[in-house]
């Protein structure tokens, strides 16, 4: 009886139809946590080239060259994956058509960006790693442009 009473008064008062132009309410969008993530696959890859597996056989050393080589890889894959996910967020909910219009390169930019992530978790580039976050960079500036404020752009 209860569930035919409140089908009733839904029927008669529906619920206003709310609109919205993205997926989250505006302003949650922001590219610093590409960025945070993309320094951290910078970093691992400076680590990742700075590492000299020992010329013995001491199982100890083998040991923790391995250990820090992993732990740097396994970063370095996943922080990769975060940046591709915060920028392709960005190009799926934030940039709009009209965006295009004022920066003709955006597609382009984020195409880039996203198979420089893929690139950076191929390999060990540190030269790679560097043309990512400037990317990611361009990102920032055109994101804040079209928000029509000035966000400097810094890094840890």
């Amino acid at each position: 009886m209860l569930d035919k009473l409140i089908s009733s008064y839904r029927t008669q008062n529906p619920a206003p139809e709310a609109q919205a132009h993205c997926d989250g309410p505006c302003g949650v969008y922001d590219p610093a946590s590409a960025r945070i993530a993309a320094e951290a696959v910078l970093s691992m890859s400076k680590k990742l080239a700075a590492l000299t597996p020992p010329e013995n056989k001491d199982s100890a050393a083998w040991a923790h060259y391995l250990n820090h080589f992993a732990r740097y890889v396994a970063i370095k894959e996943e922080q990769a994956h975060v940046a591709k996910s915060e920028v392709l967020v960005l190009w799926t909910d934030f940039f709009k058509p009209e965006h295009l219009g004022a920066h003709p390169n955006l597609h382009t930019l984020i195409w880039e960006t996203t198979k420089l992530a893929s690139k950076c978790k191929q390999d060990v580039s540190v030269d790679s790693a560097e043309k990512f976050l400037a990317n990611i960079k361009k990102i920032h500036d055109i994101f804040w442009s079209l928000k029509g404020r000035e966000v400097t752009w810094y890094t840890t």
